[in-house]
């Protein structure tokens, strides 16, 4: 199992959101950008307006591990912010798997298999 390296402080994301590109599918937006670590990292971003604390964290729980099952394919170097939406937490692990590689690939930070 790999360790997921999370971005912790508010600049980072920040900085992530003004300078990264955005993918947005109806369950997740992902932004992406490129930082100067030869390291993948990434931080999950669940608004109230999902619902409830137990529906939030499901959404997080769920992004988390559709991310690390990426993990092993996704390039170094780079920052990837998950904002969770209002569907994430209400759907099986294998569509948000589904959705995250997609947007992934569109943003051409997956590898091939890993």
């Amino acid at each position: 199992m790999s360790k997921i390296i999370t971005l912790n402080k508010n600049r980072e994301f920040s900085r992530v959101y003004s300078r990264g590109r955005s993918y947005v599918s109806p369950v997740l937006v992902v932004y992406v950008l490129r930082n100067r670590e030869n390291t993948a990292r990434m931080g999950i971003t669940t608004s109230k307006k999902i619902g409830n604390a137990v529906q939030r964290n499901r959404a997080r729980r769920v992004v988390r591990e559709a991310y690390r099952t990426l993990l092993p394919r996704i390039r170094p170097g780079f920052d990837v912010v998950l904002v969770a939406r209002k569907k994430t937490w209400s759907i099986k692990m294998g569509d948000v798997l589904r959705e995250l590689t997609k947007k992934l690939a569109e943003a051409r930070i997956l590898t091939a298999e890993g």
